[in-house]
């Protein structure tokens, strides 16, 4: 069957159509995505404006026209962070429901660790043995961790790329002072969930996922996009810390400018190299791989698993 995906995050919403049946890998065939930066439309008192509000719907209304032309039979609909955190978010997504019959539901940080996860486990195999997952989003860092394909722990932190940019840093580049400041804080959140995650053991393969470890991945050297899903691409440890440390002294026209980095992402790299680091440091970690998949195909994994087997 043909599927659509809207996946609603902080920073981009994206349409994917994939080519889905029970037991076979999704396959993609269209993408459509946009940068609407819906984190960046939260009022004081954490409410999405109305401008914020009514691109979200915009999108939508492209969705629904080209899932049609696409010959989409079904359309699966989430929101993460900052849809999750307005206060008038689920209103909204009730008026876009009630006027456009696409249910957006809205993820808890747990469901977007154990989804992505799955995604991670049904790449890589149980030949992987206890997976650990990292996550960097515009808003949240997901970890998870397990031997099967449920977790055994997940941790969902306020530590994504875009929030930690908007709160953290107002010079371009920020000063040395903010960067450290930052640093310590990140630092400071994860380890305290080290011990609830390692409790269950040492990850054998440590995975990450997410635009933000792809770019990070692609500036040290990691293969382009445009080489394939099946090339392996793996983040090193002492790769991100030189890297980390010139981030933090290049401005985002600069950082546009490295190979992978997107102008829109550039300004949050910093932020998310810092937290990549802490996490790679913090779990002791000499090196990442990066999986292809990630929430969204999690997200049509589940929907399989529900499906009733062909005859």
């Amino acid at each position: 069957m043909r599927l659509g995906v809207i996946d609603v995050g902080s920073n981009t919403v994206h349409l994917l159509v994939m080519d889905a049946h029970p037991g076979a890998r999704p396959l993609p065939a269209y993408s459509h995505k946009a940068e609407l930066r819906l984190a960046e439309h939260l009022e004081d008192g954490n409410r999405l404006s109305p401008d914020g509000a009514a691109r979200l719907r915009k999108f939508v209304d492209e969705a629904i026209v080209i899932a049609e032309d696409k010959g989409v039979e079904d359309v699966l609909a989430f929101a993460t962070s900052a849809v999750r955190e307005a206060v008038n978010g689920e209103e909204i997504l009730a008026k876009i429901k009630n006027e456009t019959q696409i249910d957006i539901r809205v993820l808890s940080g747990q469901d977007e660790a154990r989804l992505t996860f799955l995604a991670v486990r049904r790449w890589f195999g149980w030949s992987s043995g206890r997976l650990l997952v990292l996550d960097i989003g515009g808003g949240s860092l997901e970890i998870a961790a397990g031997l099967d394909e449920e977790p055994d722990v997940t941790v969902s932190l306020p530590l994504g790329a875009g929030r930690l940019t908007r709160d953290w840093f107002t010079a371009d580049p920020p000063p040395p002072g903010d960067v450290r400041a930052l640093r310590k804080h990140v630092r400071t959140e994860i380890a305290r969930h080290v011990g609830e995650v390692i409790r269950y053991g040492r990850p054998d393969h440590a995975v990450a996922t997410s635009k933000t470890f792809r770019q990070l991945a692609r500036i040290a050297g990691a293969a382009p996009s445009n080489e394939g899903q099946y090339v392996k691409r793996v983040l090193t440890h002492d790769d991100l810390a030189h890297w980390a440390s010139r981030l933090s002294l290049m401005t985002a026209d600069q950082r546009a400018g490295l190979p992978g980095v997107s102008e829109g992402r550039a300004p949050q790299l910093l932020a998310g190299a810092l937290v990549a680091a802490a996490t790679m440091d913090l779990f002791d970690l000499p090196e990442l791989e990066l999986c292809p998949w990630a929430l969204r195909e999690g997200v049509i994994l589940r929907r399989l698993d529900s499906m009733p087997s062909p005859a």
